[in-house]
């Protein structure tokens, strides 16, 4: 029902309608932050991937063939877009030690275990790779299939399987305790 829901909107943002593609905004604009989040751990860049995710849907909205296939496309474009947060945050660290001649590092803090199991649990996603922790939450948390993670994240679908296969033994392992890999 819901993707149906989706499937009508696009249509009709497709065709025009300025309040079909708000109310697409409004359903999807948090599933793509929390996505881009997962990717990047930070939640101003996480927001400015989605800002500049949303102009490039609402550019190219038209343009998609499919609307099924919005989910997948978006959460791609997101990507994308968080990758050019990365590049961009890259170049300006690279350029601000040059200046400094000193690199500046953040101190990584880690929050104190909880013996919770369901914060346990929490915790071992967020310390997944992002690759890993992004395939992990587009297909168990936002129910897109292989095939749609692969679309998403613009990766072959073995590799979507194969990082799926480590998030959930990493998941395993901390859940009963084990501190390997």
């Amino acid at each position: 029902m819901e993707r149906d829901l989706d499937i009508a909107l696009v249509r009709l943002a497709q065709g025009g309608s300025d309040v079909a593609f708000e109310r697409l905004a409004r359903r999807w604009d948090a599933r793509l932050a929390a996505h881009a989040w997962r990717l990047l751990g930070d939640r101003e860049a996480a927001r400015e991937a989605v800002q500049s995710a949303w102009l490039e849907i609402a550019r190219g909205l038209k343009s998609l063939r499919d609307p099924v296939a919005f989910p997948a496309w978006v959460f791609r474009i997101t990507t994308r877009q968080a990758a050019v947060v990365i590049r961009t945050r890259q170049a300006e660290r690279r350029l601000a030690q040059g200046l400094a001649a000193a690199a500046a590092t953040e101190p990584q803090t880690t929050p104190p275990p909880q013996p919770d199991e369901a914060a346990t649990l929490h915790a071992a996603i967020r310390n997944l790779p992002p690759d890993q922790r992004a395939a992990l939450a587009l297909h168990h948390f936002e129910a897109l299939s292989v095939a749609e993670v692969a679309v998403a994240l613009d990766a072959p679908v073995g590799t979507i399987k194969t990082r799926l296969m480590h998030a959930r033994r990493k998941l395993r392992a901390a859940l009963e305790g084990e501190t390997h890999d």
